[in-house]
């Protein structure tokens, strides 16, 4: 793959200006072209439509995936999403249920939950943007959730050791959302891998790209059987190479209701090429997500956020903090860097603006407001890292946030009163 590079230029001020695209994506590699032309002569696209003597894609993609992260079982499905709400039945939950989640994540997440006609747990966020551990000891107690949906929201992983011993002291089963986190682990091990089920999106702007499509992965041979049969394997789940054995089946198979939701051929044919080729492309992300770091290192009123060392994360994204600013000062931060190129998202809106909804937006949930959360939540600037961009787009990129920000903070354009949260 050939690295994009934004063509840079100046406005008529003579102030940079950068002329990349954060929604483009990287080509699908040659290797996955050529499968995927392979699946669409043949014209068995389904995953169980195969000939005598062949494996399906869906099949093999399902087996390279649990030998790369370790995990004894993996199943593909049509989206994240489905993965999400699939767990959730896989281990247990019901109707009624209450089940702890992050309130800084996406709308899938507690989409999943409240699917099944569960009741989303909102547990608050650090400035390290990880969940609080407190906060949900807290919650955990008060609601008597059993299950935690545990989000590693735009690839930040919390301390997952001390997670899993707070969660196994109160006997919750942790279900982990890896939608951004595929190839990244806590003290080397992979995340998916701590809890009872990970699951992963590759919809197109995650770390591998089928448009749409989902991936679990488990040790658990009674609940991954119901994920299987879950998914719409009927009796076929014996084509399956990373599914749990016969004899996981017996009951469930007569219990378990068919919500297909299967991965095609086609989709694995185009991912498995790209999950041979992860952990370099997750050392370009991470390349590309230090310089932006490094170029806005100290920019006044800007807060990075702390990385961990035991963290080994994936940064297809990039995120900063404006703590305490106030919404007019904000959003002059975000038209100024617009105007010179650079899209950034927030998640403070009061509205819920394209991806960047959040914990009070979703009506369908119940929630009091969280204070210590909505003070962080106020303050996330978000922004896309495509492969696309070369490293002196980064560092472009980073010289026109750091620019405007400044700005804005040091008064160019607002009084300082207008910094004050609230105003």
């Amino acid at each position: 793959m050939t690295e994009g590079k934004g063509s840079a230029d100046t406005d008529r001020g003579g102030a940079e200006v950068f002329r990349g695209s954060f929604t483009q994506q990287e080509p699908i590699p040659e290797a996955g072209i050529e499968a995927a032309l392979r699946v669409m002569r043949s014209g068995r696209l389904h995953r169980y439509n195969t000939v005598e003597g062949e494996t399906a894609e869906a099949a093999l993609l399902e087996q390279e995936f649990a030998a790369q992260t370790g995990a004894k079982y993996c199943l593909a499905v049509a989206s994240g999403g489905y993965a999400l709400a699939c767990a959730l039945r896989a281990v247990g939950v019901a109707p009624g249920d209450r089940v702890l989640t992050n309130a800084f994540t996406l709308a899938p997440v507690p989409g999943a939950i409240a699917s099944l006609g569960a009741e989303p747990v909102f547990v608050g966020v650090t400035e390290g943007l990880v969940i609080d551990m407190d906060d949900l000891a807290e919650r955990a107690a008060a609601s008597g959730a059993r299950v935690l949906m545990l989000s590693h929201m735009r690839g930040h992983v919390c301390d997952m050791e001390a997670l899993m011993q707070l969660c196994a002291d109160r006997g919750i089963t942790v279900i982990e959302d890896c939608a951004h986190t595929m190839g990244a682990a806590w003290n080397g091990r992979p995340t998916g891998r701590w809890g009872a089920m990970g699951c992963f999106s590759t919809q197109t702007y995650k770390h591998a790209n089928s448009g749409e499509g989902g991936l679990i992965i488990s040790d658990d041979a009674q609940a991954m059987a119901r994920a299987v049969m879950l998914s719409g394997s009927y009796m076929l789940y014996g084509r399956h190479l990373a599914a749990p054995p016969p004899e996981a089946f017996e009951t469930i198979r007569y219990e378990t209701p068919n919500i297909s939701g299967r991965m095609d051929n086609l989709r694995a044919a185009i991912l498995r090429p790209q999950l041979g080729d992860l952990s370099r492309q997750c050392a370009r992300w991470n390349e590309r997500y230090r310089v932006v770091e490094e170029g806005l290192r100290a920019t006044p009123g800007l807060t990075l956020v702390k990385r961990p060392e035991a963290e080994g994360f994936v940064a297809s994204s990039f995120q900063f903090l404006l703590l305490d600013w106030g919404a007019e000062a904000i959003r002059a931060v975000l038209a100024r860097c617009a105007a010179r190129g650079v899209e950034l998202k927030w998640f403070g809106a009061p509205e819920p603006v394209a991806f960047t909804s959040r914990y009070d937006s979703w009506r369908y949930a119940r929630s009091a407001p969280m204070p210590a959360t909505d003070r962080i939540l106020h303050a996330i600037i978000d922004m896309r890292l495509p492969l696309t961009f070369s490293l002196e787009d980064c560092a472009q990129i980073a010289r026109i946030i750091r620019a405007e920000v400044s700005a804005v903070f040091q008064g160019d354009l607002a009084a300082p009163e207008a910094l004050r949260m609230g105003d």
